[in-house]
């Protein structure tokens, strides 16, 4: 039974869909501060859609393109997480640079900067999440 395309990928899984060993997914994790899969209980992995599409876009970059691990670390840093992205999509790249799904794409790489709405409506949501836990703590203490 295959995995639907938003479904978590374990590490095994996403070195096969890139087609690379498992040790290259580590150790880019180790140079590039913007590859950050989740980690569950004894270290394991578990790889994003949009972690999938950021490491495809390292790959092509360093085995198509022939940037050097140096170079994809200025790239990300100069034009950021969008630009690596859009690297692995080869062609569709430039199209996918206008795209809309690019702001929802970088928000949860955390490459950029949130914008002012999306950071009134986190903070609004952080201080209704921290009213809720005080009628909460309060309900605890009186049982």
């Amino acid at each position: 039974m295959a995995k639907g395309p938003n479904a978590f990928r374990t590490i095994s899984e996403a070195a096969e869909e890139l087609g690379v060993p498992q040790h290259v997914l580590r150790f880019w994790e180790t140079k590039f501060s913007f590859i950050r899969p989740m980690k569950r209980a004894g270290g394991r992995r578990f790889y994003r859609p949009q972690d999938i599409a950021v490491l495809n876009g390292v790959r092509a970059l360093l085995h198509a393109e022939g940037y050097t691990i140096k170079g994809v670390q200025k790239l990300h840093r100069e034009q950021g997480v969008s630009h690596v992205i859009a690297a692995g999509l080869g062609q569709n790249g430039a199209a996918f640079l206008e795209s809309p799904i690019l702001d929802e794409l970088a928000d949860s790489t955390g490459s950029r900067a949130p914008s002012p709405e999306r950071r009134r409506r986190l903070v609004e949501a952080l201080d209704d999440l921290t009213s809720v836990k005080a009628r909460l703590d309060g309900l605890l203490t009186r049982s």
